[in-house]
């Protein structure tokens, strides 16, 4: 008998009870390799214990203070760590509880930018299909997630979606990479001047897609030609790196590695590593200066926002991941990751794609690999993929719907950036055997 109405509410879930290093273990004693981070989330594992000093320290301190009467040291520490590392132009910290606020909060802001600028004509919200933004009503309108957004269809704001980024299943036969980047970034363009010019203020993307379509890096040159077609068109770039950022495809953010800064960029997840529930907006300069020259204050807030306690665990995260060299480890591990998923998966008769970035990687299960024939969504192999993986003591991430909200289906895979060489080889093969078993 539960009194908690959970996720799914047939079946019984196992009761985590503690948790070491990459493992959780259950109150029957049995030890799950956590190769998802939960959702992308543990980045330092559990029970690191610099973190966990960090918030016995902060706890003595002080656990809560408002932010409309206080601010607080390690908030503004933490502020300050966010913007020495963050992409260039970023110059402002949001702090809030998670990536759905943050989301939030990053569309309030354009649209009050554009109100302080004498522009609130500006209202049109731009993002991709197959793409997921956050639970709540704003975030859920802006993500072009389809099963998640149909029942809840009326109560969403208006948006507007373009096709995805998604090169194994869009990319055009005779088509470089190159070309297909560009093509698929074009598409922004064309809803810009079809909405009106002068009416878009945002579009939302995040940098490599994360559960919804299964760790989809962008096309060469993709980023840039959106940054070039905003800034022609005077239209706010939002970033979602709430799964994808801080460190977890080998650099601390993943717009890094195309080449370009964002006007706004929400992170959450690995910025505080599950230990507090925390997420931020990194904001520009331009934003900034809009409020604190207009109005002078950003007509938005939360309880929570730039919650001590939180504050502490994602200051900790983030200074472990530096004085640790971290993304190092993302990156050599990432690689091998990718390689030990191609040796085992490579030739499989139904993994049709193995792609990502760092620890950052997904397989796509397809029935005809020549084809790329999904399988029958009814099956909903996704869900016999984590059931199998659950019995072998294996976290894994796996989503159906993969290609446009029904079909498809694909398994994530996010394992904490201390992971080692041993843990990524048992990681694959337990996959594999589990993999194995959902598909007899």
């Amino acid at each position: 008998m539960t009194h908690i109405l959970h996720r799914q509410i047939a079946g019984t879930l196992p009761v985590a009870a503690t948790g070491s290093g990459i493992e959780i273990v259950d109150s029957t004693g049995k030890r799950y390799l956590d190769a998802s981070g939960g959702a992308a989330v543990s980045c330092l594992g559990h029970g690191h214990p610099a973190v966990t000093a960090a918030l016995h320290e902060q706890l003595d301190r002080l656990a809560y203070a408002h932010t409309g009467f206080f601010t607080t040291e390690v908030a503004e520490k933490l502020g300050d760590r966010l913007i020495a590392d963050a992409p260039q132009g970023i110059s402002h910290a949001y702090l809030v509880s998670g990536g759905s606020e943050a989301i939030e909060a990053s569309l309030k802001m354009a649209r009050q930018y554009f109100i302080e600028r004498g522009e609130p004509k500006r209202r049109h919200v731009i993002a991709r299909r197959q793409s997921y933004h956050g639970n709540t009503l704003g975030a859920l309108a802006a993500g072009g997630n389809e099963w998640r957004r149909a029942p809840f269809s009326p109560l969403l704001i208006e948006t507007h979606h373009i096709a995805p980024c998604f090169a194994y299943r869009f990319q055009e036969p005779g088509e470089s990479e190159e070309e297909y980047g560009r093509r698929a970034a074009d598409a922004l363009e064309a809803k810009i001047l079809e909405l009106g010019e002068g009416t878009v203020m945002a579009f939302v993307a995040e940098t490599v897609v994360g559960a919804t379509a299964g760790a989809v890096p962008p096309a060469p040159g993709y980023f840039k030609r959106i940054r070039e077609i905003c800034n022609r068109h005077g239209v706010l770039l939002i970033l979602d790196e709430v799964m994808c950022g801080m460190g977890r495809t080998g650099t601390l953010h993943a717009c890094e590695q195309e080449g370009i800064a964002p006007d706004l960029m929400t992170i959450a997840k690995g910025l505080g590593g599950g230990y507090e529930p925390i997420g931020a907006v990194l904001l520009g300069r331009h934003i900034y200066e809009s409020f604190a020259n207009g109005s002078g204050f950003f007509q938005h807030g939360h309880t929570y926002m730039g919650h001590p306690m939180a504050c502490a665990a994602g200051l900790a995260v983030q200074e472990t991941i530096r004085r640790d060299n971290l993304l190092a480890n993302v990156r050599t591990q990432g690689a091998l990751l990718r390689r030990r998923l191609g040796e085992r998966f490579g030739n499989h008769p139904y993994v049709g794609d193995i792609r990502g970035r760092g620890l950052f990687q997904a397989i796509e299960l397809v029935e005809e690999r020549s084809t790329k024939t999904p399988f029958d969504p009814a099956k909903k192999l996704h869900a016999k993929v984590k059931k199998a993986a659950m019995a072998r003591g294996l976290m894994v991430y796996p989503m159906g719907g993969t290609i446009d909200g029904t079909r498809g289906d694909h398994v994530l895979l996010a394992p904490p950036f201390i992971v080692t060489e041993e843990q990524i080889g048992e990681i694959v093969d337990r996959l594999g055997s589990a993999l194995d078993d959902a598909l007899a």
